[in-house]
């Protein structure tokens, strides 16, 4: 894919081990480097530890990873001029509510940091809506934030992706 070819704004969609992160990596190495890894993710035990290690060890070089659990509207602006992948919004959200942040407030940040960016910037995050409802009201609260947030998100994007089994599948 040409650099030409990359949207301004592209959410990638899906569900656990989809493959969305690395089609999303894939599309922001399109571009010439450097690129900007924004993690959304904590290290809460060991396993996510492990998980965090293995995104990074199969980045090449040319990566600049930055750690951001809750400010990502603030760094995707400070690397605005880059190509930017975020993974993952899932993650971020989860944060936010766990932190009692003001997720709808921060929605909006995000939204008007995305439209700010000089450079193609390429958001990954779960797909949760389409299993089952939770079983209680933190985890249904979290999985219609999701939904809302995607769905705006999906309306400023240029492309969506949603991954099946490591196949994208280009919605928008």
């Amino acid at each position: 894919m040409k650099s030409s070819q990359i949207p301004h704004l592209t959410l990638v969609l899906g569900g656990a081990r989809s493959g969305k992160s690395r089609h999303a990596e894939a599309l922001i190495e399109a571009l010439p480097a450097p690129w900007v890894y924004i993690a959304t993710a904590e290290a809460w035990d060991e396993e996510m530890r492990a998980r965090i290690a293995l995104h990074r060890e199969r980045r090449p070089a040319g990566w600049k990873t930055v750690d951001c659990p809750l400010d990502l509207p603030g760094a995707i602006a400070a690397h605005a001029g880059r190509p930017i992948l975020v993974d993952c919004l899932t993650l971020w959200l989860t944060n936010l509510i766990l932190a009692e942040h003001d997720t709808a407030a921060a929605g909006t940040a995000l939204i008007e940091a995305c439209a700010g960016a000089r450079a193609p910037l390429v958001l990954v995050s779960n797909e949760v809506g389409l299993g089952i409802v939770p079983d209680n009201a933190l985890a249904r609260r979290f999985r219609d934030e999701a939904g809302r947030l995607h769905q705006a998100l999906a309306t400023r994007a240029a492309s969506v992706v949603f991954m099946v089994a490591g196949l994208p599948m280009r919605v928008k």
